[in-house]
């Protein structure tokens, strides 16, 4: 292990015991803010340190095997010791180098899920109505909640364009590789001749921002516009202005939310989603630079890349970023995402491992 890998975890070792003599201080508790703050700390110190006592354990079970070596009576038994004993370290000290990654901040928020038809008309429309079908499978499967905020249907079904809130611990952790285009190649049910057709929608995965704010946003840069809701919605339907549309005048990022009944609360909610858009966009904008100096294995993020392909009468769904196919195309599409989303996430962390060692 690197000398310097080895003095940052032993400064782990000496801040767990800090905080655990915090966390055994009666008067903590009297600053809730604080208490959660040290207790997240713990969380997350722990299983780092305990990795490290396993990791200093086995380093001394091989010298002691070394010691006995000595013995010619001895030498092979502790030969074996040691075999496994160096098998056991090189394990462990992967492992904590994962650990010791740098987190991304937003992992564990709840996410604004965009989704809009590309190219190809009513197909796309309708494959975008399939990925948002998708991805509300994979949150139940998750136990996540899923709102729509603003949804535009397409002329024959799916939608023009859908955005959704996800609400579960770790969504954005493990679906925040999703944003890019998406592509289908399969036969249209519209279509007479039996021909594939290609289509595309992209994607668009945002951490929500903070309450407390992640992102501040001066009310003067926001015009508010309100008008009469559009669409399917009954008697309250084109009565009064409940609809809002914000424009962020310095980005030009617009937000339109109108499923709410009530103006005020589409407000809010077209807010939030303004929000989580803009901390996107300086999120992107960090990325590309960093990108520039280290190319990312998972892509840039860039709404207009194109990072996978389900094609349909192959069953099979490619992810162009890794080389990575599946012939499981009907288990994806009911939000069996598990292996694409594990292996994205595997191919992230192996890339910071990467630049951790040349670090």
């Amino acid at each position: 292990m690197k000398p310097s890998i080895n003095q940052k975890l032993s400064s782990l070792v000496d801040r767990l015991a800090e905080v655990d003599r915090l966390l055994a201080d009666p008067g903590v508790v009297d600053d809730m803010d604080n208490y959660r703050k040290i207790t997240r700390e713990h969380a997350e110190l722990s299983p780092v340190v305990a990795l490290f006592n396993d990791y200093q354990k086995v380093e001394a079970d091989i010298a002691a095997a070394q010691e006995m070596a000595n013995d010619p009576d001895m030498r092979e038994f502790a030969d074996d010791e040691i075999k496994v004993g160096k098998a056991k370290l090189e394990a462990l000290e992967v492992d904590l180098q994962r650990q010791l990654l740098p987190k991304d901040p937003n992992d564990d928020k709840n996410i604004f899920l965009e989704i809009r038809g590309g190219t190809g008309g009513d197909e796309s429309a309708l494959f975008a109505g399939d990925l948002f079908r998708m991805y509300a499978r994979y949150a139940e499967r998750q136990r996540w909640q899923v709102e729509i905020v603003s949804e535009s249907q397409g002329e024959v079904g799916g939608y023009k364009e859908v955005i959704a809130r996800i609400v579960g611990q770790g969504a954005y952790s493990r679906l925040k590789f999703e944003s890019g285009g998406h592509r289908v190649q399969r036969v249209p049910a519209t279509e007479t001749q039996g021909r594939i057709h290609t289509s595309a929608a992209t994607v668009a995965v945002m951490a929500e921002a903070d309450d407390a704010s992640d992102v501040n946003i001066n009310p003067s840069d926001v015009r508010v516009d309100t008008f009469r809701a559009s669409g399917a919605g009954g008697q309250h339907i084109n009565k009064t202005d409940s609809a809002v549309r914000l424009t962020h005048i310095p980005t030009g990022i617009v937000v339109e939310c109108q499923d709410g009944r009530s103006q005020h609360k589409n407000k809010e909610q077209a807010f939030r989603v303004l929000a989580a858009r803009i901390k996107d966009k300086q999120m992107r904008e960090q990325q590309a630079k960093e990108a520039a100096e280290r190319k990312s294995l998972i892509g840039s993020g860039d709404r207009s890349e194109r990072i996978r392909t389900y094609n349909f009468p192959q069953g099979r769904v490619t992810d162009h970023r890794i080389n990575l196919t599946l012939y499981k195309i009907d288990f994806i599409m009911d939000g069996d995402l598990a292996e694409l989303t594990d292996a994205l996430i595997s191919e992230h962390q192996a890339e910071q491992l990467a630049a951790l060692a040349t670090n």
